[in-house]
C-alpha cells in the first residue's frame, strides 16, 4: 500500500491530491506541492488583510469563489471534507497551466497570487515540495516527466496507468460520437459537486 508511511491526517489529502491530478491531467507532484503549501483544513476559515477568507483544505479564497457562485459553488462546498475542493483546485491549476503567461512554475504559484513578489515566494517553496512529492510519488508508482516530448507513450499498461487508459477510452469514445473534447477538457467547464437527494 502506498499510502502506510503517511500519518493519518494526510492520508485524505494524498489521495485526493494523486486523484484529482489524475482526473484534470495536472501533473500529481504540483497538486500536492500545493496541497501542502496551502495546508487548510476542512472547516477551516482564514481571514486575509484584504477582508477575504481562505476557506478549506486548498484554502480557495472567497472573492475567487465568488465568480464560481453561478456554478454553484459555494465556499461550504469548499470547506467540507472530501476530495470536492481537491478537485476544483486540480481544475484551477489545470487553468492556470493552459492559459497563463510564465513558465511551469509561474503558473503554478498564480494559484496563490498573480503579483509578482508574492508569486515569487510561493513559487520557490513550491517547487521545492514539488521535488519532494516527486520523488516520493517515483517510489510508489510508475511515473513519467511530462516536460519530455512523446512522453506519455512510455506508460506501461499497469494498474497504476489503468486511470490514464481509461482517460483516453473515455476521450476516444467521446470522438467515436463526434464529440471533440469531454467535459473537463471543454473551455469553461467547472467540475460541479454531486449531490444526493436523500428523498425521491
Amino acid at each position: 500500500m502506498p499510502f502506510v508511511d503517511l500519518p493519518p491526517q494526510l492520508q485524505e489529502r494524498v489521495v485526493c491530491s494523486i486523484s484529482a491530478a489524475v482526473k484534470y491531467a495536472v501533473p500529481a507532484n504540483i497538486v500536492l506541492a500545493v496541497a501542502e503549501k496551502e495546508a487548510g483544513k476542512p472547516g477551516q476559515w482564514v481571514r486575509n488583510s484584504n477582508g477575504t477568507h481562505d476557506v478549506g483544505a486548498m484554502q480557495f479564497n472567497t472573492s475567487y469563489l465568488r465568480d464560481l457562485s453561478r456554478y454553484g459553488i459555494m465556499a461550504d462546498d469548499v470547506a467540507t471534507a472530501g476530495c470536492y475542493a481537491f478537485d476544483l483546485a486540480a481544475w484551477r491549476i489545470r487553468g492556470h497551466l493552459k492559459n497563463d503567461k510564465g513558465d511551469l512554475w509561474t503558473k503554478a504559484a498564480n494559484y496563490h497570487s498573480r503579483t509578482p513578489r508574492y508569486n515569487a515566494v510561493y513559487r520557490s517553496d513550491l517547487r521545492v515540495k514539488a521535488a519532494k512529492w516527486a520523488d516520493w510519488l517515483e517510489a510508489r508508482f510508475v511515473t513519467v516527466d511530462v516536460t519530455k516530448v512523446g512522453a506519455a507513450r512510455l506508460l506501461p499498461v499497469t494498474a497504476v496507468s489503468a486511470q490514464a487508459t481509461r482517460l483516453h477510452a473515455v476521450a476516444a469514445a467521446a470522438a467515436a460520437k463526434g464529440q471533440t473534447k469531454v467535459a473537463w477538457e471543454v473551455p469553461g467547464y467547472v467540475p460541479r459537486k454531486l449531490i444526493r437527494n436523500a428523498q425521491p
